[in-house]
């Protein structure tokens, strides 16, 4: 490489971002504490509160869709985002809202923990900017496939 290219590159790449390292350390503190059932959905509930506008009202509604349509799914935070474990603590799905990382838009993402393999490419991660009915039946129905 030039020397210009590779100074290009070095201005570019300086580490991780004070956000992922922030959700890094978020992390580091899930996994140090053991908490029920209750104490999981608490954290997500008090994440989403943290939330502005429409990341917090999306997050809301998600966290509804899920536990009305997989309730066996446990309430939980994952790098701080609210996430859903399954039996073998695997996180089956997470939402992140569009603030935590400086996006334009809030996705609902799936884990190799979900049942979604479709051929041998599929999506892991939907962009949200609004959630209609036709949206939320779409959540609902990747959320029913996820834990079949």
């Amino acid at each position: 490489k030039s020397a210009k290219s590779t100074t290009a590159t070095n201005k570019r790449s300086k580490g991780f971002t004070a956000e992922e390292k922030a959700a890094m350390k978020e992390r580091a503190k899930e996994l140090k504490a053991e908490k029920s059932r209750a104490e999981g959905e608490e954290d997500l509930l008090a994440k989403i509160a943290e939330m502005k506008g429409s990341d917090r009202t999306m997050a809301k509604r998600v966290h509804e869709i899920v536990k009305a349509t997989a309730p066996d799914l446990v309430p939980r935070t994952w790098y701080g985002m609210p996430a859903y474990r399954n039996e073998d603590d695997k996180v089956v799905c997470f939402f992140k809202s569009a603030g935590k990382f400086k996006s334009r838009y809030a996705t609902l993402g799936f884990n190799d923990a979900a049942n979604l393999d479709a051929g041998n490419m599929w999506p892991t991660e939907f962009a949200l900017k609004k959630l209609t009915p036709a949206e939320e039946k779409k959540v609902s129905a990747l959320v029913k496939k996820a834990v079949s």
